[in-house]
């Protein structure tokens, strides 16, 4: 009996849900099977999903091919007219024990994503060749970005209660992990739905105090606008919060912004960063980034541009814009798509020199490395590393950074 194989693309809930996607087809007993969990934040994206799924089918021609997630929920008759695929799932049926169990009935079963009201906590013993497990906190979104369609994949926000994430990493740390990762689709507006409507940051406070075991705990993507005062109390108290933001920046100029129908304006990014960085002056910072979404010019583009190094901001996430059918942007004039790449090009160029100069920085002083696979991790500040030998996943070593190269630390391991 072959085990299930889960295809993820996507983001880092993606991740997580295709673990619990793992272990419902493994306890149904459902052999010599692939299930495919879809992005639908671009429409590159899908059609990079669209091409995995037919060389699937042609390399495995008697495996049954399951097809999910934001692409099939956003999409189904697309993915419903692919003979290659067994059966397709919408995103809140995918999470279910039951879709696994009985597999004969209806081919395709995508829900009104918009009436789906809970966030079930879904139990994942561990993450297949990790250190570092991921969290769901909360689902959804209730904001209506011009470029974006996830809303409609994941329908609105909803959020897992407190007591049931503490369980969630009670388990994954007893289990060896020593970092859990936050996750969800919009994190910061995290509790509106329950209640009391406690905030991201009394969640993590709450979390931190009943797991004491729990060495590390990274947040991920967050609004600048949305972080409350108890997530930066504990950015400035707390160890075991990890000294790296990323920000969901997508443009840093106030035009570009308005036009995205984002909830910041380039101001707020500054104030954000320069305070974290008061509180806690080693943090570092990501972001992601789109270049060249419709209606910028070259002079909104240099503005963005210059708040990566205004900012600091060291680990981006570039995505020349892709036009999403269905999104207001789509209507609006379209930037060249040889402007876009030009613009992302420039963009990732100014973050390696951040990163570079960060790298530098940490030359010659003693780490705290998370060992994730053999020979390598990351830091507490979430810079990649080589060490010199190999090490058991999982361990937090200590070592001393010796130099840098493409992007990563190359580090001694201390007796």
């Amino acid at each position: 009996m072959t085990e299930p194989r889960v295809i993820t693309f996507g983001c880092r809930l993606n991740t997580y849900e295709s673990e619990v996607m793992r272990d419902h087809a493994k306890a149904a007993g459902i052999d010599d099977a692939i299930i495919i969990n879809t992005c639908a934040v671009t429409t590159e994206a899908e059609r990079q999903a669209r091409q995995n799924i037919r060389r699937l089918r042609r390399e495995n021609p008697d495996a049954k091919i399951f097809v999910t997630g934001c692409a099939v929920q956003v999409n189904p008759d697309k993915f419903a007219g692919m003979k290659e695929i067994d059966r397709i799932f919408g995103n809140d049926t995918k999470m279910k024990a039951e879709t696994f169990m009985d597999i004969s009935h209806e081919r395709v079963i995508v829900n009104d994503i918009m009436s789906v009201e809970e966030t079930a906590s879904h139990l994942v013993s561990g993450f297949e060749g990790r250190a570092r497990a991921f969290v769901q906190v909360q689902n959804g979104c209730d904001h209506r970005c011009t470029f974006c369609i996830i809303p409609y994949g994941r329908g609105n926000s909803r959020s897992v209660p407190l007591g049931e994430i503490v369980t969630q990493v009670r388990e994954l740390v007893a289990n060896g992990y020593a970092e859990v990762v936050l996750t969800g689709v919009d994190i910061t507006s995290y509790g509106h739905d329950l209640p009391g409507k406690p905030t991201l940051g009394q969640m993590a406070r709450r979390l931190l105090a009943q797991v004491p075991e729990l060495p590390r705990l990274r947040i991920s993507s967050v609004d600048s606008v949305e972080i409350d005062e108890d997530i930066f109390r504990l950015i400035e108290t707390e160890p075991r919060l990890m000294p790296h933001m990323h920000i969901s920046l997508q443009a840093g100029d106030d035009m570009v912004l308005k036009r995205m129908k984002r909830r910041h304006l380039r101001q707020d990014v500054i104030d954000f960063c320069q305070k974290v960085r008061a509180l806690r002056p080693d943090v570092t910072f990501g972001a992601d980034i789109i270049a060249g979404f419709p209606t910028e010019t070259d002079e909104m583009a240099e503005n963005t541009l210059r708040l990566v190094e205004e900012c600091g901001l060291i680990y981006l996430h570039v995505f020349p814009y892709s036009s999403r059918p269905g999104t207001p942007a789509a209507k609006m004039p379209q930037v060249a798509k040889e402007k876009r790449k030009e613009r992302a090009a420039a963009l990732r160029d100014a973050g390696d020199v951040q990163l570079s100069a960060f790298l530098q920085s940490r030359v010659g002083l003693i780490e705290d490395v998370l060992v994730e696979k053999e020979n390598t991790g990351h830091t507490e500040h979430f810079a990649p590393v080589v060490l010199d030998r190999v090490i058991e996943p999982g361990t937090i070593a200590k070592a001393k950074v010796i130099g840098h190269e493409d992007g990563k630390l190359i580090a001694e391991l201390m007796e």
